[in-house]
Parts: structure tokens; sequence; C-alpha cells
């Protein structure tokens, strides 16, 4: 197949592209922005494949987009561009609106005339996957409760708002002009090329560091967490085997507190980076709780049966050989993480990640 990939220089649209070229026969056209959390090193394993191809371009440009479409005639779309980050939307939901909102719109848009001009058995099996998160259902109360895929929406930051926005938007283009779409909605993802203002990435060069890792509140929020690579498999599942006008819930049962992520991440420390910086005794002591984020949710769980069921599809990483995996990736690439820390792989210096961290 001949797949376009919205934000294929992020975090997980980059797992997926390099899934679908070392593990696959696929065609790729990756259109990014090149916003602060694209990062093209996180290609540079098949950036010279024949079967990959690049173009930076915004979604928002429907004239663009049309063009490329026109061009590369892809037999799928796959919409991961947004911006993703809560503690940004909260300080500047602009960027969420005109990307998540307005970007999606213009992308659903440019699709439709694209797909309104094949001939029917490629109408027919032409496939729009839309790529959205947990956060879209709010806060879960029950403590044996999950989110499946008719969980009534109730998104508490201006992220999730967005993000909500979106599926709504894809699901009423089925309804209203017959467009053929699938949607995902993923828990926490994790794993190698996780920009360093995430959680875990964040946590472990703090502590490489002898830096505080700050936690929210009293770290009691409970998140289900998905290593990026069992994520990358099963999007490819949806689109390939997915029924069209269906929701998948992609989850990695692996519920954890996260201030027992913190304190797992410290314990891997201390047994694959025991060299600690100075005046550090233990990673666990720099753990340093600060005040909650605004509208923080308290629990996330997802009930990924239906993808299991009807697809066949589970992850193959707990959650604690995917964080082993994570830390000692990041162990490893320090030199990525530095060049994102300083800016230097947009080759421009942003400092300090401009000025914006995550914390648990």
């Amino acid at each position: 197949m001949r797949i376009l990939i919205t934000g294929g220089a992020g975090f997980i649209g980059s797992a997926l592209i390099r899934h679908l070229i070392l593990d696959t026969g696929h065609q790729v056209l990756n259109l990014d922005k090149l916003t602060y959390a694209g990062n093209l090193e996180s290609l540079s394993s098949i950036d010279h494949d024949s079967r990959y191809e690049f173009v930076q371009a915004d979604i928002v440009d429907q004239p663009t987009v049309n063009a490329i479409l026109a061009r590369f005639k892809p037999e799928a779309i796959m919409h991961l561009a947004a911006e993703s980050h809560v503690d940004r939307s909260i300080d500047g939901p602009a960027d969420f609106i005109q990307t998540n909102i307005v970007g999606t719109y213009s992308l659903l848009e440019a699709t439709r005339a694209y797909w309104q001009t094949l001939a029917e058995p490629q109408k027919r099996t032409f496939r729009f996957h839309h790529i959205s998160t947990d956060e879209v259902y709010g806060d879960l109360h029950g403590a044996d409760d999950l989110f499946t895929e008719t969980t009534a929406y109730a998104p508490s930051s201006p992220y999730s708002a967005s993000k909500a926005a979106s599926d709504h938007l894809v699901r009423a283009w089925q309804r209203t002009y017959g467009l053929p779409v699938l949607l995902t909605n993923c828990s926490n993802n994790y794993g190698p090329f996780h920009f360093p203002e995430k959680l875990i990435p964040l946590v472990i060069l703090n502590a490489l560091a002898g830096k505080p890792l700050p936690v929210y509140g009293d770290g009691q929020q409970v998140r289900d967490w998905l290593y990026v690579e069992d994520h990358a498999r099963a999007l490819l599942k949806v689109v390939t085997e997915g029924a069209v006008g269906e929701t998948y819930n992609i989850g990695g049962h692996n519920e954890q507190k996260n201030i027992d992520v913190v304190r797992s991440i410290c314990a891997l420390l201390e047994e694959l980076a025991p060299h600690k910086p100075d005046g550090v005794e233990h990673y666990a002591d720099l753990i340093t709780f600060v005040k909650d984020r605004p509208g923080h949710d308290l629990r996330y769980a997802i009930d990924a049966g239906k993808i299991e069921r009807e697809l066949g599809w589970t992850p193959r990483e707990t959650f604690e050989t995917g964080l082993r995996k994570t830390v000692q990736w990041y162990l490893e690439n320090l030199l990525w993480c530095r060049r994102v820390q300083d800016g230097s792989y947009q080759g421009e210096r942003l400092g300090s990640l401009d000025n914006k961290e995550s914390i648990a």
C-alpha cells in the first residue's frame, strides 16, 4: 500500500514509519510541519530507503495537501499530526485549536476531494485512519472502571478537548459524506525517541543530571502505559484489517500510579547507571512533589478487548520489559537527547525545551 502519514516525525509517527519500512513492504510519505516535537533524527535508520519520502508541510495548508495527495495517490491516510502536550495546552491553547481542530478539518476536506476522484474499487478500499487519545474520555472514578469504545466523551484539558473535537469531525465526515474512516484511541505511550519533556524521558534525564524529579500532587494519578512499538503494530492492524466506521481502543494493560512509574525508573537507574551525579546517594532522593496540574484527571484505563477479539492484537511488552528497554535506550542515546534539549536537532537553540517541562 501507499500510506500517507501526517505527523510522522513525532514520537508515535516515527515509530509507525520505522515499523512500516523495516517490517513491511508498504510505501510511506511522511507529511510533517516539523514543530518543536518533530525530529527527523528519529527516522535516520530508514530515511534513505526508496519506499520512504518526507515532505515538510502544514495540514492546515489545504492547497498544498491537495497537491501532495494528487501526486502520491495514497491508498490510506494515517493522521497523527497533533499538538499533544497537556501542560502546553493549558499555557497556550490556540495552537491546539488550530492544529488539532482546524488542521483535521482541512485534512478531511482535502482527503474527501481526493477520495471523490478515485474509481469505485479504489474508493471502497481507501481508508482514513484518525489516531486519537484516551484523554477524550476524561476521568475514571470507579477503581475497576475502564474506557470502552462507547464511553461518553468528557475531556478535561484544552488538549483533550481539541482531540475530542477532531474525533467528532472524523465521524461526521463518514456519516455525512461516506468517507471510509477508522478511529483509534490509545493510552499513554512510552519508549525510544520520546520527546524529553514527557514524563518518562524527563525523569530519566533529570535523574542522570542530578536534578529534581517533579511529581504532581501526591503522585497517585493512574495511567495505562503502552509501549510505542506495540502501538505501531496495532495501528497497522487497524488500517489494514479494521472495519470502516469502527473505533478501537488501544491499551497496554499496564496501569501504574505516576509515583510508582518514577520509583521504577529510579530503581532501574540504580542498576543500569550506578555512577550517580555528585551529591546524589539514591536517585529516588531526587523525587520532589509539586503543586498539582489544573484539571488533572486521576485515572485512565483502557479496555482493549475489542481490538484483541476482532483483529487479534495484544501488546508484547509488559510495563517492566518495556520500561527496561526504554531506560536502556536513553542511556545509549544521550547524544540524541542532548540535541533535543539544546535545540540543535532543529538547527537552532530552543533552550530548556522552550522553558516547558512535563511532570508526573
